[in-house]
């Protein structure tokens, strides 16, 4: 175990100027936290995502939650560029862009300055880094580090079945160090309740993580906070960004828990999908594992991917891999309305159906050839 090591400079118990980078809904809990803490901090301002135009022909505007809720308590608040490798460029507002540019080699960061990112989704350049001491640059990360380093820790704890996860207060270091790899101020760890959901799960961890940042930053001022580098795990598991390819269903090599879980962990983004025999995508909404199948059911479905209409629990049952069954009460098929299973079957045709005719189950596909194209 490597041992902690305090800081490298004079204490100061001056409370921080902060410069706050976050977006979504995670970052808004840590940020409420931070704001309400008024003796670590004597001023703050924030760094978002732009607004961006989303849905069909740019309809709807997507407006960073944090910019929202730091416009409703009065903070000044900075937007990065549009085009990702334009951020590079973005500069610092004052007080923490020294004078003149560019920047002296041999500028001396002030230690009450204090650089705090949270679910911002963009790498900082040096650049950015280099305004900052290294003691004074922090990420809060919802996961037990080195576990799960990565864009998306949340989803994967859930995707994987973890009964525990956690937070942690982490040096933002460079790049070339590693993502999430920076030496660890604090963790927090909490239980994963049966059948969490992310947005729950996020939001109680966001909480837990800025409560963390506002004890780290409390201890910096007292002139007590110690780091501990991260132990180095090549197995420890990852959480890239969730891709498309992460909601597709495949019937074959899932089993019916593990599709639950992935529905509990990313449908907020990304519902679960699979294909029917049309070429038609479906989305699966609401699904759960059916325990006791009845009998009439499981000698209907002779193979991983097909699926019958169950009037007595309205919904779908889709066997799945080893042996499982998946129960959907509500499906969207591609370019139409969310419906009821009942209604959706009401509407089958005979092509989708395992074998081809009037009755009996449906079949679906594996969902990897239609993304790949």
């Amino acid at each position: 175990m490597f041992n902690s090591f305090r800081r490298g400079y004079s204490t100061r118990s001056d409370p921080f100027k902060v410069l706050f980078f976050g977006r979504d809904e995670f970052s808004c809990g840590v940020f409420q936290q931070l704001y309400e803490a008024k003796d670590v901090w004597q001023d703050i301002q924030v760094v978002t995502q732009p607004d961006a135009k989303t849905g069909r022909r740019g309809s709807k505007l997507s407006i960073s939650p944090l910019k929202l809720l730091a416009e409703e308590k009065g903070i000044s608040v900075h937007t990065i560029p549009h085009e990702r490798s334009e951020f590079k460029n973005f500069k610092a507002p004052p007080p923490f862009l020294p004078s003149g540019t560019p920047v002296d080699p041999s500028y001396e960061p002030p230690s009450d300055h204090l650089l705090v990112t949270a679910s911002f989704g963009r790498i900082l350049p040096n650049s950015l880094l280099s305004l900052f001491l290294p003691s004074r640059r922090v990420n809060v990360h919802p996961s037990l580090l080195p576990a799960y380093r990565g864009a998306a820790p949340v989803q994967y704890a859930l995707m994987d079945g973890q009964r525990e996860t956690g937070v942690c207060v982490i040096e933002m270091s460079e790049r070339k160090k590693g993502i999430d790899s920076g030496a660890i101020w604090g963790c927090r760890r909490m239980e994963i309740p049966d059948g969490a959901v992310f947005p729950t799960l996020r939001d109680e961890l966001a909480i837990l993580g800025g409560q963390l940042l506002v004890s780290t930053l409390r201890d910096m001022l007292a002139g007590k906070d110690t780091r501990t580098p991260q132990v180095s795990d090549p197995n420890a598991p990852r959480a890239p960004l969730i891709t498309l390819q992460d909601s597709a269903v495949d019937f074959r090599s899932m089993t019916a828990e593990e599709i639950v879980r992935r529905h509990r962990a990313i449908s907020h983004q990304k519902p679960m999908t699979t294909l029917l025999k049309t070429q038609r995508t479906l989305q699966l909404h609401d699904p759960s594992v059916l325990v006791d199948v009845p009998s009439e059911i499981t000698g209907q479905l002779s193979t991983e991917g097909t699926a019958v209409f169950h009037p007595p629990s309205k919904a779908l049952v889709v066997r799945c891999a080893n042996d499982t069954y998946l129960s959907v009460p509500m499906v969207r098929q591609q370019d139409r309305h969310i419906l009821k299973a009942k209604e959706w079957w009401n509407g089958v045709k005979p092509e989708m159906r395992l074998v081809e005719g009037p009755h009996g189950p449906i079949q679906f596909l594996p969902l990897e050839s239609v993304l790949t194209h």
